[in-house]
């Protein structure tokens, strides 16, 4: 989501991180460069998933200004680091610790996405099982009134 600066008592945010889709256009993230750059941020990282493309900017004085050598950069808010690499740029945590890429949360949530379809297969199967079990029944019970057995009475 987005941040809502009116609901962290009109404070900017201090680092931003943009993740660039198919829809972003560059009047769009001017603007939004614009924005950031009046608002105080201190870091503002762009990245492009598709083009594995990454760039940071660094409040200078009262100006955003870009980062020059982005590859091994260690964040100073946040205290993590960011590697250029192939396919994907990778992140770390101050600990050295690699945080999930792009791709492993793509995966999780494709797997999660399959999981919940297997089980809503698994569930309406399980319907259609209870369904043809109640229709037997029903059939048996028919049969049974036709050779003259009342399931109703006590056995």
């Amino acid at each position: 989501g987005s941040y809502q600066q009116w609901k962290e008592d009109n404070v900017a945010p201090q680092v931003v991180f943009e993740i660039l889709s198919p829809g972003n256009t560059q009047r769009e993230m001017n603007k939004k460069l614009l924005f950031y750059e009046h608002h105080g941020v201190e870091e503002y990282y762009i990245y492009d998933p598709d083009k594995n493309d990454f760039s940071g900017l660094l409040r200078k004085d009262q100006t955003l200004e870009v980062i020059e050598d982005i590859d091994n950069w260690i964040s100073p808010r946040l205290g993590i680091r960011f590697q250029l690499a192939q396919p994907e740029l990778l992140i770390y945590h101050p600990n050295g610790e690699s945080f999930s890429s792009y791709t492993e949360e793509k995966e999780k949530a494709e797997q999660e996405r399959q999981r919940a379809e297997q089980e809503r297969q698994r569930a309406e199967q399980e319907r259609q099982r209870a369904e043809q079990e109640h229709q037997r029944a029903e059939k048996l019970a028919a049969k049974l009134k036709e050779l003259g057995v009342d399931l109703e009475e006590e056995i």
